[in-house]
């Protein structure tokens, strides 16, 4: 007589949209990037260097898990900070699962009224997983409990994971509560499939970078760059980008004595974009002065936000 083992249930597959929401700086695109182990999102000290939903998507046997990094919620002060808002607010309402980021303080345990407000905005039928980052900053672990035991008042998220993005300590556990919490789904991207984004934005966003690394105060957030050319030609490609802000004073800072900041700026980028394209890169910078666009609709739409 011979028997046969039950065959084992087959693991559903999962997949879905997962949001990272939190306040700025809290280090959801250092998440992100820890989560795909690619440097896809730039990352800098500048509250609200994100500017736009960048999809990174992460594959795993048995789930495909769409990130979406969003800019972080403030209080806005132009058209621009409006826009952003809304932006991170409809990728929540649209994820199906939220990860809410949250900065581990090695001053007061207790929870920013910034986290509460936000939170509250997330409906509580959303899956949410909170991450408590930067916890590498605490050399006092306990400080962590109180926290998360008024956190956990708060609502019934799905998991609190304390985590440090910066060190890749805790992302794989992230990343497991939120493959438990996405639906049944097949894959919706190609298995190789990084992002959706075109190499284009990229070029800018890493043309913006060093610009944010550079400059202080109120530079960083009058900046945005429009790729006017990106032509491949055999081996090499030739980018023209026009780097937009409000003033001429910014245009002379942005520039400096002899163009050796936008030269400098050229030089940080062009390394990074040669990797991302795997070829040579002819980087041709402008700057020009487009007055107060960060609160024009018009031109809020043409330097591709509010889309």
């Amino acid at each position: 007589m011979t028997t046969t083992r039950p065959s084992r249930a087959k693991t559903p597959h999962r997949s879905g949209t997962v949001a990272i929401v939190g306040r700025p700086n809290v280090g959801k695109s250092t998440l992100l990037n820890a989560a795909l182990g690619e440097p896809l999102a730039i990352v800098t000290p500048v509250p609200q260097t994100t500017r736009d939903r960048i999809l990174g998507i992460v594959h795993r046997p048995d789930a495909e898990i769409a990130l979406l990094d969003t800019p972080g919620i403030h209080k806005p002060h132009s058209r621009l900070g409006r826009t952003l808002n809304r932006t991170a607010r409809l990728a929540a309402a649209e994820a199906d699962v939220v990860v809410f980021v949250i900065a581990a303080s090695a001053g007061s345990p207790s929870v920013h009224p910034g986290d509460r407000t936000l939170l509250a905005d997330i409906g509580k039928d959303v899956p949410t997983v909170l991450t408590v980052n930067q916890v590498d900053r605490l050399r006092d672990k306990s400080r962590l409990l109180p926290l998360l035991e008024e956190l956990a008042k708060l609502r019934d998220f799905a998991a609190i994971v304390p985590i440090s993005a910066l060190r890749g300590d805790g992302v794989s556990r992230v990343l497991d509560e939120v493959e438990r919490a996405l639906p049944e789904g097949p894959p919706r991207f190609e298995e190789d499939a990084l992002t959706d984004r075109p190499t284009r934005f990229f070029v800018g966003e890493l043309v913006r970078e060093p610009i944010l690394r550079s400059t202080r105060e109120e530079i960083p957030h009058a900046v945005a760059v429009e790729v006017s050319r990106f032509e491949e030609r055999g081996g090499t490609v030739h980018i023209d980008a026009t780097i937009h802000v409000e003033r001429e004073g910014q245009k002379r800072i942005l520039i400096g004595r002899g163009g050796e900041k936008l030269k400098a700026v050229g030089i940080a980028a062009r390394p990074r974009i040669e990797t991302l394209t795997g070829k040579k890169v002819y980087l041709s910078l402008w700057v020009r002065v487009t007055p107060d666009w960060t609160d024009s609709e018009q031109r809020l739409a043409e330097l591709g936000y509010g889309k």
